[in-house]
């Protein structure tokens, strides 16, 4: 079958910010060899559907986007890839509309499968290309030429897999052992990003405290400090961490980093001793208070923003009472609340005493209302400061907005375009967690 002169790809992408430098990763040999990405609403040759597995709704989200894909162009090639297809390989096959599924650890090779299924026309109804094992050998490496998702921040995907198994987790079993990627590919990538206009970079990873562990040539510190050295880098923001990661040696490296933002996403998950054993979490809310602690100390403007589930099997009245007011207690800017969603093959999945529907939601509305408040309540803080802003988008006519160094949504109005500039900005005022202002 000839192939026509200009082949088209969409892609979507679901779940974490490493999905997000996956799908990228994805598109990158498809552009480099003629390809024209288009928008996943278009009608495309080829659609890859980069999946998540961590809550059932992601997973129904999945689905529904293969499904989507399917009846944009019903002769296109439709990828099932990620966490999704990785954990379960033959549940997606059977997906109306999939063409090939393939797993985390064949993801390089996407090219290549998609291009023999092309040239046999599809004799078979779908493929799989899915390892079952999670000793994944192979170290991250990726280096793209793909367009990022945003034309200001970048993602860098330096570490992938896990080794922790927290029992309401299936991300070990979909992206294998905690791996890194070496120190000098890193940092040649980020040249790479700062050569094409990036300002901010996002250090990105699966459990990004753990980098260098296994290899044991080199850590977390050594690598931000490496990509502070980078020219062209004007702002480095971590991905998710754990409060592990917070030790004198860290606090140091902030110290002497101006680039590094006052800002760390720091899991928490749940804010009750009793649910964070049974999760397997490795720290204590003392371990977590001393964390936040010691970060204020020493930054009293930093934003600590987390993640909590709600709903989690045997969690009480009494303990989700406990969890809502440590979550007051250390005054978050922000939250990410998740009903818990319990995956075949993770102990939770098989703990007593589930949670009913009607009970994780009611709590997961009163978690999202006090995240809501505090979110609000940091941003109010910041009127009549300067701070500086990365603006990225035009929302609407001669209005920008970006975001703070502490993470604080800022929007301004301006005569000229401002995307991928930072600009100190005078805060007015705030309505809900977004602040407006006035540049300098």
């Amino acid at each position: 079958m000839d192939q026509p002169t200009t082949r088209t790809i969409a892609a979507a992408t679901l779940g974490c910010k490493v999905n997000t430098y996956d799908t990228d990763a994805l598109l990158s040999p498809f552009i480099n060899n003629g390809y024209t990405v288009v928008d996943f609403e278009n009608i495309a040759d080829v659609y890859i559907i980069n999946t998540c597995a961590v809550t059932n709704i992601s997973s129904r989200k999945s689905r529904q986007l293969i499904r989507r894909a399917r009846k944009a162009n019903p002769e296109a090639i439709v990828v099932a890839a990620g966490c999704y297809a990785q954990i379960a390989p033959d549940e997606v096959g059977n997906i109306e509309g999939v063409s090939i599924v393939i797993g985390t650890n064949e993801a390089a090779n996407i090219l290549e499968i998609v291009e023999g299924y092309q040239r046999e026309s599809g004799v078979a109804l779908h493929i799989s290309c899915v390892s079952t094992s999670i000793e994944y050998t192979e170290a991250p490496s990726e280096s793209f030429s793909a367009p990022q998702e945003s034309k200001t921040r970048a993602y860098l995907k330096v570490q992938d897999g896990c080794d922790n198994f927290c029992s309401y987790c299936i991300i070990p079993y979909a992206r294998g052992r905690a791996r890194s990627r070496e120190l000098d590919n890193a940092i040649s990538e980020a040249h790479e990003l700062t050569a094409r206009g990036y300002k901010e970079v996002v250090v990105a990873g699966i459990h990004v405290e753990s980098y260098g562990k296994d290899t044991g040539s080199t850590d977390l510190t050594e690598l931000l400090q490496a990509l502070h050295n980078v020219d062209g880098i004007e702002r480095l923001r971590m991905s998710s961490v754990e409060p592990i990661l917070i030790t004198p040696e860290f606090i140091a490296l902030m110290h002497r980093s101006p680039k590094l933002a006052r800002h760390l996403h720091l899991s928490l998950q749940s804010g009750c001793d009793k649910t964070l054993m049974a999760m397997n979490r490795r720290y204590s809310t003392a371990n977590y208070a001393a964390a936040v602690a010691e970060l204020r100390k020493n930054f009293p403007d930093i934003a600590i923003t987390t993640d909590i589930i709600v709903g989690f099997p045997g969690e009480t009245d009494e303990d989700f009472a406990q969890s809502l007011e440590f979550v007051r207690q250390q005054q978050f800017s922000r939250l990410h609340v998740f009903q818990y969603s319990p995956k075949v093959g993770t102990v939770a999945a098989t703990m007593p005493n589930q949670i009913s529907s009607e009970a994780k939601a009611e709590r997961a509305q009163r978690m999202i209302a006090l995240g809501n408040q505090l979110a609000n309540n940091f941003a109010t803080q910041f009127v009549n400061k300067t701070l500086d802003v990365l603006y990225e988008s035009e929302i609407d006519t001669g209005i920008y907005e970006g975001y703070s160094d502490n993470y604080i949504s800022v929007r301004t109005q301006c005569h000229h375009d401002i995307r991928n500039s930072i600009i100190p900005t005078t805060i007015s005022h705030t309505e809900g967690e977004t602040a407006y202002g006035k540049t300098i």
